[in-house]
């Protein structure tokens, strides 16, 4: 599985949400679950899939999906 697919799915399982809603504009609590629980359990299933460890800055900057794109190549995950 390529690493989009993998970041697009953790995306669909942790938030319950559609292909059809990865914008974007795709935020926390933008969607009912991404609040603060959901949030770090997407940092959670982020770090395990692709092996690394966030810094606590970009946990907290991870306000959108198009920004952990962005945050995943900052640390060598390759889009």
């Amino acid at each position: 599985m390529l690493n989009k697919s993998k970041y697009d799915s953790i995306f669909i399982e942790v938030f319950g949400i559609n292909q059809m809603e990865l914008t974007d504009e795709l935020g926390y609590l933008s969607v009912p679950s991404w609040d603060s629980v959901g949030h770090m359990i997407l940092v959670g299933e982020l770090e395990d899939t692709f092996g690394i460890m966030l810094e606590m800055n970009d946990i907290i900057d991870l306000k959108s999906y198009k920004i952990g794109i962005e945050t995943m190549k900052k640390y060598g995950v390759e889009f």
